[in-house]
């Protein structure tokens, strides 16, 4: 007989969402940078979220280009031979798209071989940082991608290394994947929403396991290019999962699911009507296929007596949306075809590693809490927690609905 998951799991989930948001939903720090290099000319375009450039201000305001310019320079250029190029003002501030900055930069090197491209940008302020660099030889023709990260922030790019991703060990897409589940605060949301759901260490196994088949499948899918949804949208229908897990917990809490349901279709069903009236949001269709879903799988939930094995199934559709989500970032890589297979098994490892690593601790957390006798009555915490959880996958279901 499988244990319960008593009093404090809940508490413990609670908890853990609460502070997970404090951070704003998918935090990875990343920058972007384009290198052509002719001869010993090298340009250089950076380009920087504007997320990231408000690191450094310590109220988080906007820097001014002269600080960035001046923050950059210090910290991204080429070397050759070993010895820094120098760089040839002034440095050009670029048109960019809206939550972005970007810079060109122009370097003069002594040499035409054994160059390097190195980047220490925000590595001071996050370790976690990582720049996703294109390097075009304009005259070789030869084009690379290099990933350059706080243990590798020189890569040679003439007669060196090569790639970093063609080159990059097993163990690296691995700690990518670790860091996409650790770095994303919506996807570890929705994590704890499972263990906040589910009564048994059984139904944990079940929603873990749905949840898991289902990212695998469309990590894959969509890394090989079999598909490829609008990020957009994955975004946004990622953060409605969110909020789904929460309003579950509510209607098998309450028995009354009909009203819940009711609630949830007509909110999409209004936000379909605005998009058809020209404001914005997701497709109308996209939109009303959700309200049918949602409403449809709430009134089940909410009036079966034992939800734990239904749950597999739902959390297998909730995982093939993030599993899309967990592919963004690969990507936009440009991902090298000869070792395609190694990094997508590497970075699911990852991915799975992480999320064994959350659950545990959720349970560890548990675990001593019992014995300190630290409970609270399960009602409260679910209700307090599933409410937090609905609020939270609402408020990122429409702000990325019409951003």
């Amino acid at each position: 007989m499988a244990r319960p998951l008593k009093g404090p799991v809940k508490w413990a989930a609670a908890a853990a969402v609460f502070c997970a948001s404090a951070a704003a939903a998918h935090t990875r720090s990343q920058s972007h940078s384009v290198w052509e290099i002719n001869g010993a000319e090298v340009d250089l375009v950076m380009t920087i979220p504007v997320a990231e450039a408000d690191r450094l201000s310590s109220d988080h305001s906007a820097p001014s280009d002269d600080r960035l310019k001046s923050y950059l320079t210090g910290r991204v250029y080429p070397l050759s031979g070993g010895k820094r190029c120098e760089t040839v003002p002034p440095v050009q501030t670029l048109s960019a798209a809206a939550g972005y900055r970007k810079y060109d930069f122009t370097f003069k090197c002594a040499a035409a071989n054994d160059l390097q491209v190195h980047s220490a940008a925000f590595f001071d302020l996050v370790r976690s940082h990582t720049n996703f660099a294109q390097v075009q030889n304009a005259v070789s023709g030869e084009f690379t991608e290099q990933l350059i990260t706080f243990e590798h922030q020189t890569v040679d790019v003439t007669g060196g290394e090569g790639s970093r991703l063609k080159s990059a060990r097993f163990t690296e897409f691995i700690r990518m994947g670790m860091l996409h589940i650790f770095t994303g605060v919506d996807h570890m949301s929705f994590l704890l929403g499972l263990v906040l759901i589910s009564r048994r260490l059984r139904d944990l196994v079940f929603v873990v396991t749905g949840f898991t088949i289902g990212h695998s499948l469309t990590l894959a899918l969509a890394v090989t290019g079999v598909l490829r949804p609008h990020a957009e949208y994955i975004d946004a229908l990622v953060a409605l999962t969110i909020a789904l897990i929460g309003a579950e917990n509510i209607v098998v809490q309450t028995r009354k699911p009909t009203l819940v349901a009711l609630v949830t279709a007509a909110s999409l069903g209004i936000m379909a009507l605005l998009q058809w009236l020209g404001y914005g949001g997701l497709p109308s269709l996209l939109l009303l296929g959700a309200g049918l879903f949602t409403a449809n799988y709430l009134m089940i939930s909410g009036r079966l007596r034992d939800a734990g094995r239904l749950r597999i199934l739902i959390t297998l559709v909730f995982g093939l949306i993030h599993g899309f989500g967990f592919a963004a970032d690969l990507l936009e890589l440009q991902l090298p075809t000869g070792r395609l297979a190694e990094l997508l098994v590497g970075f699911n490892v990852g991915v799975e590693i992480g999320q064994l690593i959350l659950v545990a601790g959720a349970t560890l957390l548990v675990g001593l809490l019992a014995k300190s006798n630290m409970t609270l009555p399960r009602p409260l915490v679910v209700d307090v927690a599933s409410s937090f959880l609905v609020g939270l996958g609402v408020f990122w279901f429409v702000s990325r609905s019409y951003s």
